[in-house]
């Protein structure tokens, strides 16, 4: 049966692999973001609903839900990488806002009309899980994010709703890409050298791909998973 199923920051990376997913599955998807041309690219004639929204904001959130859905993938997230003492606090805010009040506000939308059987997941990181020395703006965040998938678990346990959370490490997406460029440019490693750095804790040694992530997520969406709640899924190789 075709679910109605909403992923946001559609329009690259894990988010465009999910969306993909689900809509080839027969799922009807509706992807956000704040690239138009980006969510065509993701699209990329399968049909899905392609919505303009920045997640930091309460009213184009709200918007969003004009139809309940079924399964709701809050996706969008990003940081900055830095030691404590050099981060802004205008970075802090920037982080704290796109992924932990982000999720807060369409998990929030998402459940005033949210059938019993629905699907909360969130895009946590492995950073939900440990700390990071030179994250600590985007760990704290996703630290907050496991925090609230675990909240609400508990809220819409007796309604039938499961909120979990995915986990994943350094996942093979134009954002590992400019953490490896980053790194090679600042110690003057090779491209080699650089990506065996960034995937250094990850006991498989190598970037996760975002099928593998994918795979996770449409587990935690489907029947099977329905005694799963308030779950940090773990998808990085060992390193947790």
């Amino acid at each position: 049966m075709s679910r109605s199923v909403l992923v946001t920051g559609g329009g690259s990376g894990i988010g465009r692999a999910l969306a993909r997913a689900f809509a080839d599955a027969g799922d009807s998807v509706t992807i956000t973001g704040r690239h138009p041309e980006s969510l065509a690219q993701t699209d990329g004639g399968r049909g899905m609903a392609c919505r303009m929204a920045d997640v930091t904001d309460e009213a184009q959130v709200a918007a969003l839900f004009d139809s309940p859905f079924d399964v709701v993938i809050a996706n969008a997230g990003g940081g900055g990488a830095g030691k404590l003492r050099s981060v802004t606090l205008a970075e802090w805010n920037a982080t704290l806002a796109v992924n932990l009040t982000g999720t807060f506000l369409t998990f929030r939308e998402a459940l005033r009309e949210m059938e019993p059987g629905g699907r909360l997941i969130a895009m946590a990181s492995i950073a939900s899980l440990k700390g990071g020395a030179t994250i600590p703006a985007y760990a704290a965040a996703k630290h907050g994010v496991l925090g609230l998938v675990r909240s609400i678990a508990l809220e819409v346990a007796k309604k039938g709703i499961t909120c979990n959370a995915v986990c994943p490490g350094f996942v093979d997406t134009p954002l590992a890409a400019q953490a490896v460029a980053s790194v090679k440019g600042r110690f003057g490693m090779t491209e080699d050298e650089a990506l065996a750095q960034v995937v250094a804790d990850n006991p498989m040694q190598r970037l996760i791909a975002p099928g593998e992530v994918v795979a996770a997520a449409v587990f935690l969406a489907s029947p099977a998973a329905s005694m799963v709640n308030g779950h940090a899924l773990s998808v990085s190789g060992g390193e947790i």
